[in-house]
């Protein structure tokens, strides 16, 4: 339809029909003059509407359910870092109490070997310098770290500084192929020169070929010249295996560390050294032998049964000895009364 001034008047007109139409139906309510041409309507145009709904509707569920994806989406993401964080949070917590109980232990071991340390946290392991086992620590020149400085932690011996610098060092470990200390056994004070082989005990070489050595035994570092590169003193391990004495100059031993290598966090630098080997007070108690329940038997001694096989009669309580050792039984099933033969019970009668 073309704008037209007619076209514009028959718009105003209708307009004001519909408006007028509205007014009537709002003021007759139940009773309203148009209610039978809305239900007219209804019936009409009802089914289209169904209709047009029913083809409208899975587009508009479509875009509602696009819009709340993105919204459950957002909200997941927020809470997978919420989550994210507190996992962090309560792995942090975990991992301060480790290090800290890690830290007591190493200054327990300090204080009873009388070393001065500087702490450290172990920030790499590998290949640093060519060698196969050895850490890294954030602690170097700036320090107070030198060259050929034992390294220990709550457990016994780490290894040597071998590297230095400003801020970091490089420690090579105890168990590298290597490395060599020498070690002094507990109690026997027999000496002899322990060294790395990876993942497998140390070897010890004892300097007495005839010391008495048993598995269980354990040794600490017998400490160098100028307490360089080792304090003495140090817990190393404990004897697991002892190679047969052939009657050379040296005996074998193979000895289980008391440092895992493989699990290093918190280790100590001595910076200074004791005044006084400590000789075995910083190796930790020996653990008590755990006591084996006994069960004990109690036999209640019966008689011997007869020579002849048959069943011994109980009797009746009479021929019972008055004290001990008054009667033995004999092999007819009665007492034999002790001295001359003589039944007391007849002589009393």
């Amino acid at each position: 339809m073309r704008d037209t001034r007619e076209s514009r008047l028959l718009l105003v007109l209708l307009i004001a029909i519909a408006f007028a139409l509205i007014t009537v139906d709002i003021r007759g309510g139940e009773d309203s003059p148009v209610d039978g041409a809305r239900q007219a309507a209804a019936t009409v145009f009802g089914p289209i509407e169904d209709g047009v709904s029913a083809a409208v509707n899975p587009v508009g569920n479509a875009v509602a359910a696009i819009r709340d994806s993105g919204e459950r989406h957002d909200r997941l993401a927020q809470l997978e870092q919420e989550n994210a964080a507190l996992k962090a949070k309560l792995g942090s917590e975990d991992r301060d109490s480790s290090r800290l109980k890690q830290l007591d232990k190493m200054l327990k071991v300090a204080g009873a070997g009388q070393y001065g340390i500087k702490g450290a946290e172990v920030i790499a392991i590998g290949a640093a310098q060519g060698f196969s086992w050895t850490i890294t620590v954030d602690v170097g020149a700036n320090d107070g770290i030198r060259r050929d400085m034992t390294v220990l932690n709550g457990d016994g011996l780490v290894g040597r500084v071998t590297t230095v610098g400003p801020n970091t060092a490089t420690v090579l470990l105890a168990n590298d192929p290597d490395f060599t200390v020498g070690t002094r056994m507990e109690s026997s004070d027999e000496l002899g020169f322990a060294s790395g082989q990876g993942d497998r005990p140390l070897r010890v070489e004892l300097l007495n070929g005839k010391a008495e050595v048993k598995k269980g035994d354990r040794l600490v570092t017998f400490g160098s010249q100028a307490d360089k590169p080792f304090v003495p003193g140090v817990p190393v391990g404990v004897v697991s295996r002892v190679d047969p004495s052939g009657g050379g100059l040296t005996r074998t031993l193979y000895v289980t560390p008391f440092v895992g290598f493989s699990k290093l966090d918190i280790v100590g630098v001595v910076v200074q050294a004791p005044t006084k080997d400590p000789r075995d007070t910083v190796l930790p108690a020996k653990p008590k032998p755990t006591p084996r329940p006994t069960v004990t038997v109690t036999v209640t001694p019966g008689a011997e049964p007869p020579a002849d096989g048959e069943e011994q009669p109980q009797g009746d309580g009479q021929d019972q000895p008055l004290a001990d050792g008054l009667y033995q039984p004999r092999a007819d099933g009665q007492y034999q009364p002790p001295g001359d033969g003589q039944n007391p019970y007849e002589q009393e009668q």
